[in-house]
């Protein structure tokens, strides 16, 4: 009898998540087309690949961009999606969380980047308005 209901729960997920991806691939803009033909390239398809195929991947993409947020919401503070519960979701995972760590680690070099120039910039700044009251 409990195998029966573990097999009912599992098909009710199933069923779920055809009809969630149903859902997404009706009427809805496409977000990351132009990206994923480019990856798709990248990885060995056609320069052009099928339009069916972008969509079905990209229904995937927001499947699982969707689902990591639920799971994020649900595990973090109420309502919030921090980046600690994403890293803590993919911590099991190494190559997905060797690739957020890399993706973190490059963001915080961007901003010590842009914080220099910044720097640079305004010093330049500063230096011509001297030279003009002089």
């Amino acid at each position: 009898m409990a195998n029966t209901e573990e097999n009912f729960e599992q098909f009710e997920e199933d069923e779920a998540a055809e009809t969630t991806l149903a859902l997404c691939s009706a009427g809805r803009k496409r977000l990351f087309s132009k990206e994923l033909r480019c990856m798709m390239y990248g990885f060995g398809d056609d320069q052009n690949p099928y339009t069916e195929s972008v969509d079905i991947i990209e229904d995937l993409v927001i499947e699982f961009i969707i689902e990591m947020t639920h799971r994020a919401m649900e595990i973090g503070k109420t309502g919030r999606v921090s980046v600690e519960d994403i890293v803590y979701l993919v911590r099991k995972d190494p190559r997905k969380y060797a690739r957020v760590k890399d993706l973190l680690t490059m963001n915080e070099e961007l901003k010590r980047a842009r914080k220099a120039f910044d720097e640079i910039k305004f010093a330049g700044l500063n230096q011509t308005e001297e030279e003009k009251a002089e």
